[in-house]
């Protein structure tokens, strides 16, 4: 016969198990109707989050959650390979001023776009340098400012004629931009002026605004200092907008692999 003490462990044992399997069915169909707040991908590793095995169900069941969100107009919190962002549709106008009003941006302030392969930069962008240029910079952490074209949306930053297009250096983030099938408009998540943020909870003010929160673990380079920015928009000419943290490597690869000398706005 059974001692108390032996069937009392049992009991908590089953009670436990319940809870642990209602817990993921309510966690699979808050999911599905979108209101998670937080979706994990694969658990960090030391040198950040292990993200590069697209098949992995969890993974598959993120993107299709983020992609559903997005396609209906809200506005998420998501991993880059520099610092953590917001992303929205940037063809949906509304979503757009969403991101705006979520951050207390600046309306004069434009908005980069994030695409998944190189190829669909000449969908929404003029491209004024050589195809192995943007190669040798993409993916990864910069984002190139160049002549938008007529496809892009024309209430995405309607007070210029330019826009900065970025493609990070992360597997979530590219697979999420081919499987939306269109650019994402993309900023820092953080109150406009505010340091960038490298972890969810550094943002989590944000957080009932947001329609999920993806989960990336913390990003490995803390520098905090976002995508080198520069424009390339004048033929032969680059300008540096913002150093971030890939200054010199861009600078580099543009003066000394491609000849383009450093545009200082004189004639």
């Amino acid at each position: 016969m059974k001692s108390v003490y032996n069937i009392a462990v049992e009991l908590i044992k089953s009670r436990r198990a319940h809870s642990s399997a209602t817990a993921c069915r309510l966690g699979e169909e808050m999911c599905k109707e979108l209101k998670t707040k937080v979706l994990h991908l694969l658990p960090p590793t030391s040198n950040g989050p292990s993200v590069h095995q697209e098949g992995h169900p969890d993974v598959a069941e993120v993107l299709s959650c983020t992609v559903k969100a997005l396609k209906e107009g809200h506005v998420i919190g998501v991993p880059t390979d520099t610092i953590y962002g917001l992303a929205c549709l940037a063809q949906n106008s509304e979503a757009v001023r969403k991101t705006y009003d979520i951050k207390g941006r600046n309306g004069h302030k434009p908005l980069a776009i994030c695409v998944g392969e190189i190829q669909d930069i000449y969908k929404y962008c003029k491209v004024k340098v050589k195809e192995a240029l943007l190669g040798d910079l993409l993916p990864g952490p910069v984002t190139l400012v160049l002549e938008r074209s007529e496809v892009l949306n024309t209430e995405l930053n309607p007070f210029t004629s330019l826009v900065g297009v970025r493609i990070p250096d992360h597997a979530f983030m590219r697979r999420l931009c081919q499987m939306c099938a269109e650019p994402l408009a993309l900023t820092s998540a953080n109150i406009s002026s505010c340091t960038s943020t490298v972890a969810i909870n550094e943002f989590q003010e944000l957080w009932p605004k947001l329609a999920l929160v993806v989960d990336g673990g913390p990003i490995g380079d803390h520098s905090r200092l976002g995508s080198t920015v520069v424009d390339l928009s004048v033929l032969g000419k680059y300008r540096i907008i913002r150093p971030g943290c890939a200054l010199s490597s861009t600078v580099n690869l543009l003066e000394h692999k491609y000849g383009l000398s450093e545009d200082s706005g004189q004639e």
